[in-house]
Protein backbone atom coordinates (compact mmCIF):
# COMPACT_ATOMS: atom_id res chain seq x y z
CA UNK A 1 0.00 0.00 0.00
CA UNK A 2 1.47 3.49 0.78
CA UNK A 3 4.99 1.95 1.36
CA UNK A 4 6.80 -0.45 -0.99
CA UNK A 5 6.34 -3.85 -1.33
CA UNK A 6 7.97 -6.88 -0.18
CA UNK A 7 8.90 -9.82 -2.66
CA UNK A 8 6.31 -12.51 -2.64
CA UNK A 9 6.79 -15.59 -0.39
CA UNK A 10 4.50 -18.38 0.07
CA UNK A 11 1.93 -18.94 3.50
CA UNK A 12 3.32 -21.80 4.99
CA UNK A 13 1.71 -23.20 8.06
CA UNK A 14 4.02 -24.89 11.02
CA UNK A 15 1.28 -26.72 13.54
CA UNK A 16 -1.10 -23.41 15.03
CA UNK A 17 1.22 -20.57 13.60
CA UNK A 18 2.37 -19.27 10.22
CA UNK A 19 5.17 -17.45 8.70
CA UNK A 20 2.81 -15.61 6.20
CA UNK A 21 4.31 -14.62 3.12
CA UNK A 22 5.40 -10.73 3.32
CA UNK A 23 2.56 -9.98 0.36
CA UNK A 24 0.45 -10.51 2.78
CA UNK A 25 1.81 -7.11 4.00
CA UNK A 26 1.30 -4.07 2.19
CA UNK A 27 4.05 -1.48 1.92
CA UNK A 28 6.93 -2.04 1.71
CA UNK A 29 10.22 -2.14 -0.41
CA UNK A 30 12.50 -6.02 -0.60
CA UNK A 31 14.72 -5.86 2.30
CA UNK A 32 16.07 -9.57 1.30
CA UNK A 33 14.84 -12.77 3.33
CA UNK A 34 11.94 -12.73 5.81
CA UNK A 35 12.87 -14.31 9.38
CA UNK A 36 10.11 -16.58 10.69
CA UNK A 37 9.33 -17.73 14.09
CA UNK A 38 7.71 -20.78 14.74
CA UNK A 39 6.85 -21.76 18.16
CA UNK A 40 6.42 -25.17 19.52
CA UNK A 41 2.87 -26.79 19.84
CA UNK A 42 0.57 -24.30 21.99
CA UNK A 43 -1.54 -26.94 24.32
CA UNK A 44 -2.97 -23.98 26.30
CA UNK A 45 -7.27 -23.97 25.95
CA UNK A 46 -8.53 -21.33 23.21
CA UNK A 47 -10.46 -19.46 25.83
CA UNK A 48 -12.36 -16.18 25.18
CA UNK A 49 -10.95 -13.03 26.39
CA UNK A 50 -11.89 -12.56 29.86
CA UNK A 51 -10.34 -9.08 30.12
CA UNK A 52 -12.43 -6.47 31.69
CA UNK A 53 -12.34 -2.88 29.31
CA UNK A 54 -13.15 0.73 29.15
CA UNK A 55 -14.17 2.24 25.61
CA UNK A 56 -11.08 4.37 24.93
CA UNK A 57 -12.04 5.29 20.84
CA UNK A 58 -14.84 4.44 18.51
CA UNK A 59 -16.69 5.57 15.34
CA UNK A 60 -19.90 4.16 14.92
CA UNK A 61 -20.39 5.47 11.52
CA UNK A 62 -23.81 7.08 12.71
CA UNK A 63 -23.48 10.36 10.51
CA UNK A 64 -23.70 10.92 6.54
CA UNK A 65 -20.44 10.55 5.92
CA UNK A 66 -16.58 9.91 7.19
CA UNK A 67 -15.74 11.92 10.00
CA UNK A 68 -12.45 13.92 8.94
CA UNK A 69 -11.89 14.32 12.43
CA UNK A 70 -11.09 10.65 13.19
CA UNK A 71 -9.91 9.22 9.63
CA UNK A 72 -7.50 10.63 6.46
CA UNK A 73 -8.23 9.12 3.20
CA UNK A 74 -5.00 8.03 1.41
CA UNK A 75 -5.29 8.69 -2.38
CA UNK A 76 -4.15 7.78 -6.00
CA UNK A 77 -2.08 4.66 -6.95
CA UNK A 78 0.12 3.71 -4.04
CA UNK A 79 2.30 1.53 -6.25
CA UNK A 80 2.54 -1.72 -4.06
CA UNK A 81 1.84 -5.26 -4.40
CA UNK A 82 1.26 -4.93 -7.86
CA UNK A 83 -2.18 -3.89 -6.63
CA UNK A 84 -4.71 -2.49 -9.59
CA UNK A 85 -6.86 0.04 -7.74
CA UNK A 86 -6.83 3.56 -8.07
CA UNK A 87 -8.13 4.59 -4.09
CA UNK A 88 -10.34 7.73 -3.88
CA UNK A 89 -12.86 8.56 -1.41
CA UNK A 90 -15.53 8.55 -3.36
CA UNK A 91 -15.48 5.02 -3.03
CA UNK A 92 -16.06 5.34 0.89
CA UNK A 93 -19.58 6.27 2.09
CA UNK A 94 -21.65 6.29 5.41
CA UNK A 95 -25.14 5.09 5.72
CA UNK A 96 -27.35 3.35 7.86
CA UNK A 97 -25.00 2.92 10.58
CA UNK A 98 -22.30 1.52 8.57
CA UNK A 99 -19.33 2.59 6.69
CA UNK A 100 -19.20 0.78 3.37
CA UNK A 101 -15.87 0.85 0.93
CA UNK A 102 -16.86 -0.20 -2.50
CA UNK A 103 -14.27 -1.74 -5.05
CA UNK A 104 -15.24 -0.52 -8.63
CA UNK A 105 -14.92 -1.86 -12.32
CA UNK A 106 -14.19 1.78 -13.59
CA UNK A 107 -10.25 3.29 -14.69
CA UNK A 108 -8.96 6.04 -13.12
CA UNK A 109 -5.42 7.62 -12.76
CA UNK A 110 -4.26 4.62 -15.08
CA UNK A 111 -5.75 1.87 -12.64
CA UNK A 112 -8.35 -0.12 -13.92
CA UNK A 113 -10.32 -0.38 -10.60
CA UNK A 114 -10.77 1.84 -8.10
CA UNK A 115 -11.39 1.84 -4.42
CA UNK A 116 -11.07 3.38 -0.74
CA UNK A 117 -8.05 3.33 2.15
CA UNK A 118 -8.45 5.34 5.12
CA UNK A 119 -6.80 5.68 8.29
CA UNK A 120 -6.14 7.32 11.86
CA UNK A 121 -2.32 8.59 11.37
CA UNK A 122 -2.26 11.37 13.61
CA UNK A 123 -5.70 11.85 14.61
CA UNK A 124 -5.66 8.28 16.89
CA UNK A 125 -2.69 6.00 17.68
CA UNK A 126 -2.98 3.33 20.88
CA UNK A 127 -0.64 1.20 22.27
CA UNK A 128 -1.99 -1.78 23.94
CA UNK A 129 -5.55 -2.64 24.55
CA UNK A 130 -8.03 -4.17 22.17
CA UNK A 131 -8.69 -3.25 19.04
CA UNK A 132 -11.84 -4.70 17.05
CA UNK A 133 -14.29 -4.38 14.58
CA UNK A 134 -17.53 -5.45 12.95
CA UNK A 135 -17.29 -6.57 9.13
CA UNK A 136 -19.07 -8.31 6.41
CA UNK A 137 -16.61 -9.16 3.73
CA UNK A 138 -17.11 -9.46 0.10
CA UNK A 139 -15.71 -12.23 -1.45
CA UNK A 140 -14.69 -12.80 -5.09
CA UNK A 141 -11.17 -13.69 -7.26
CA UNK A 142 -8.81 -10.40 -7.00
CA UNK A 143 -10.30 -8.82 -3.66
CA UNK A 144 -8.19 -8.42 -0.48
CA UNK A 145 -10.12 -6.20 2.28
CA UNK A 146 -8.01 -5.47 5.23
CA UNK A 147 -8.86 -4.27 8.71
CA UNK A 148 -4.65 -3.38 10.12
CA UNK A 149 -2.48 -1.16 12.41
CA UNK A 150 0.83 0.35 11.44
CA UNK A 151 3.35 1.73 14.05
CA UNK A 152 3.07 5.85 14.22
CA UNK A 153 6.58 6.38 13.70
CA UNK A 154 6.69 5.04 9.99
CA UNK A 155 7.42 8.35 8.65
CA UNK A 156 10.23 7.93 10.83
CA UNK A 157 11.69 4.88 11.30
CA UNK A 158 9.96 3.10 7.67
CA UNK A 159 8.33 -0.27 7.80
CA UNK A 160 9.38 -2.92 8.82
CA UNK A 161 10.91 -1.25 11.72
CA UNK A 162 7.63 0.73 12.59
CA UNK A 163 5.72 -2.79 13.03
CA UNK A 164 2.27 -3.71 11.47
CA UNK A 165 -0.32 -5.44 13.13
CA UNK A 166 -2.80 -7.16 10.44
CA UNK A 167 -6.10 -7.84 12.39
CA UNK A 168 -8.07 -9.14 9.57
CA UNK A 169 -7.04 -10.20 5.96
CA UNK A 170 -8.67 -11.71 3.30
CA UNK A 171 -8.44 -12.51 -0.28
CA UNK A 172 -10.44 -14.19 -3.33
CA UNK A 173 -13.27 -16.53 -2.58
CA UNK A 174 -11.54 -18.81 0.11
CA UNK A 175 -13.02 -19.24 3.59
CA UNK A 176 -9.39 -18.42 5.58
CA UNK A 177 -9.09 -15.11 7.54
CA UNK A 178 -5.58 -14.33 7.98
CA UNK A 179 -3.74 -12.28 11.58
CA UNK A 180 -0.34 -11.42 11.46
CA UNK A 181 2.36 -9.82 12.92
CA UNK A 182 4.87 -8.18 10.95
CA UNK A 183 8.59 -6.45 12.31
CA UNK A 184 12.19 -6.23 11.79
CA UNK A 185 14.76 -8.60 13.34
CA UNK A 186 18.51 -8.61 12.78
CA UNK A 187 18.00 -6.15 9.74
CA UNK A 188 15.49 -8.33 7.72
CA UNK A 189 11.62 -8.28 7.78
CA UNK A 190 10.00 -10.91 10.09
CA UNK A 191 6.29 -12.27 10.04
CA UNK A 192 4.43 -14.00 12.15
CA UNK A 193 0.76 -15.74 12.59
CA UNK A 194 -1.69 -17.38 11.11
CA UNK A 195 -5.65 -18.55 9.68
CA UNK A 196 -9.05 -19.62 10.43
CA UNK A 197 -11.49 -20.51 8.87
CA UNK A 198 -14.72 -18.39 8.66
CA UNK A 199 -17.60 -17.41 7.17
CA UNK A 200 -16.35 -13.88 5.37
CA UNK A 201 -19.43 -12.94 3.70
CA UNK A 202 -20.94 -12.76 7.16
CA UNK A 203 -21.34 -10.27 9.93
CA UNK A 204 -17.92 -11.22 12.03
CA UNK A 205 -15.80 -9.48 14.82
CA UNK A 206 -12.38 -9.07 13.87
CA UNK A 207 -10.50 -8.24 17.18
CA UNK A 208 -6.62 -8.10 19.03
CA UNK A 209 -6.14 -8.07 22.43
CA UNK A 210 -2.63 -6.39 22.75
CA UNK A 211 -0.68 -5.62 26.14
CA UNK A 212 3.28 -6.15 27.40
CA UNK A 213 3.62 -9.27 26.96
CA UNK A 214 1.42 -10.89 23.80
CA UNK A 215 -0.86 -10.18 20.76
CA UNK A 216 -4.01 -12.43 20.26
CA UNK A 217 -6.22 -12.25 17.51
CA UNK A 218 -9.73 -13.32 17.51
CA UNK A 219 -12.54 -13.83 15.35
CA UNK A 220 -16.13 -13.36 17.57
CA UNK A 221 -13.97 -13.72 20.55
CA UNK A 222 -12.23 -16.82 19.43
CA UNK A 223 -8.68 -16.95 20.41
CA UNK A 224 -6.60 -18.47 17.02
CA UNK A 225 -3.33 -17.09 17.67
CA UNK A 226 -0.92 -15.72 19.79
CA UNK A 227 2.43 -13.62 19.09
CA UNK A 228 4.73 -13.19 22.03
CA UNK A 229 6.07 -10.27 22.35
CA UNK A 230 7.26 -10.10 26.06
CA UNK A 231 10.90 -8.32 26.87
CA UNK A 232 10.91 -7.76 23.16
CA UNK A 233 11.38 -11.53 22.13
CA UNK A 234 12.76 -11.72 18.44
CA UNK A 235 13.64 -8.04 18.17
CA UNK A 236 9.26 -7.52 18.97
CA UNK A 237 10.39 -3.70 20.58
CA UNK A 238 8.07 -1.98 17.86
CA UNK A 239 5.06 -3.65 19.70
CA UNK A 240 5.15 -1.81 22.56
CA UNK A 241 4.64 1.94 20.57
CA UNK A 242 2.07 3.71 19.52
CA UNK A 243 0.03 2.27 16.60
CA UNK A 244 -2.58 4.17 13.81
CA UNK A 245 -5.77 1.74 12.15
CA UNK A 246 -6.08 1.43 8.47
CA UNK A 247 -9.17 0.23 6.77
CA UNK A 248 -8.84 -0.76 2.88
CA UNK A 249 -10.49 -3.02 0.06
CA UNK A 250 -7.27 -3.59 -2.23
CA UNK A 251 -8.36 -4.96 -5.99
CA UNK A 252 -5.81 -7.61 -7.28
CA UNK A 253 -2.28 -7.43 -6.32
CA UNK A 254 0.40 -10.04 -5.80
CA UNK A 255 -1.07 -11.94 -2.67
CA UNK A 256 -4.64 -12.49 -4.36
CA UNK A 257 -3.42 -12.85 -8.09
CA UNK A 258 -3.79 -10.53 -10.71
CA UNK A 259 -6.89 -12.09 -12.12
CA UNK A 260 -10.23 -9.86 -11.01
CA UNK A 261 -13.58 -11.32 -11.68
CA UNK A 262 -15.47 -8.80 -13.06
CA UNK A 263 -18.68 -10.38 -12.16
CA UNK A 264 -18.01 -9.39 -8.60
CA UNK A 265 -17.91 -5.64 -9.46
CA UNK A 266 -18.87 -3.82 -7.75
CA UNK A 267 -17.64 -5.73 -4.33
CA UNK A 268 -18.38 -3.50 -0.84
CA UNK A 269 -16.66 -4.00 2.39
CA UNK A 270 -19.43 -3.42 5.13
CA UNK A 271 -18.10 -1.82 8.82
CA UNK A 272 -20.80 -1.54 11.25
CA UNK A 273 -18.20 0.13 13.91
CA UNK A 274 -14.36 -0.07 14.82
CA UNK A 275 -14.02 0.19 18.57
CA UNK A 276 -10.67 0.32 20.30
CA UNK A 277 -10.46 -0.19 24.60
CA UNK A 278 -7.91 -0.14 27.40
CA UNK A 279 -7.83 -2.53 29.84
CA UNK A 280 -9.37 -1.48 32.89
CA UNK A 281 -8.61 -4.55 35.62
Amino acid sequence: MRRKILAQLKIAVVILMVAFALTSCKKVQDTGNIKTYVPPPDTTPKITDTTKYTLLWSDEFNGTSVDATKWNFETGNLNVNQEEEYYQAANATVANGMLSITAKNESQGGQPYTSARMNTQNKFSVTYGKIEARIKLPVGAGLWPAFWMLGSDISIVSWPVCGEIDIMEHINSDSLIYGTMHWASGGQAASYGLNIASTPSQWHIYSVTWDTNSIKWYVDNNLYVTGNIANNINSTDAFHNSFFIILNLAVGGSWPGAYVDPSKLPATMLVDYVRVYQASN
